[in-house]
């Protein structure tokens, strides 16, 4: 089997991660499960970070919402600068964390999400200043409104991604 170069395989995972990103919510939406509740392309963003590194969930991350935005229609057109923060944050902090900096894989996800999810406030509170938006960033930190309206979201994070992590690098140290 042969394998191939480095460069040609990191285009490969981006590209299909960045498919992942646009694929994974369309099912999500087609049984019904809101975006803003269950994160699909949170999962494909975090998975490039820790798989193959921070600037691959960087890319991913900075492309994902525009591109599925263009050919989708998801997410609503507010929230694409605001995941372009977001995510864009989830990725470096994920392959940062986990790959360079090689720490715990549990530590480095929760250490992505709280900073990802500060990006999106952040977002909120410098967007809201030049239009008007469904909700501002005091609300979305307000009562834990950050978290609690993505917990589904956040609990599928905490144990698909480990999950995966843990199934494909056993699988690529058995090669």
């Amino acid at each position: 089997m042969t394998t191939l170069p480095s460069q040609t395989r990191f285009i490969v995972h981006v590209a299909l991660f960045l498919a992942l990103a646009v694929l994974v919510p369309i099912g999500f939406h087609a049984f019904g499960m809101a975006g803003r509740i269950f994160l699909p392309m949170h999962l494909p963003v975090l998975l490039a970070g820790f798989l193959v590194g921070p600037l691959s969930g960087v890319i991913v991350g900075l492309l994902a919402p525009g591109l599925s935005f263009l050919l989708t229609g998801m997410p609503p057109s507010y929230a694409v600068p605001l995941m372009t923060l977001e995510l864009p944050m989830y990725g470096l902090i994920a392959g940062l964390g986990y790959r360079t900096l090689k720490l715990n894989l549990y530590v480095t996800l929760v250490a992505s999400l709280v900073l990802g999810r500060l990006m999106f406030g952040l977002g909120l509170f410098i967007l809201g200043m030049f239009m008007n938006l469904p909700y501002s960033a005091a609300v979305f930190f307000s009562s834990g409104g950050a978290i609690v309206a993505g917990l589904p979201g956040i609990i599928i994070q905490l144990i698909l991604v480990p999950t995966i992590v843990a199934a494909l690098s056993r699988y690529q140290r058995s090669r």
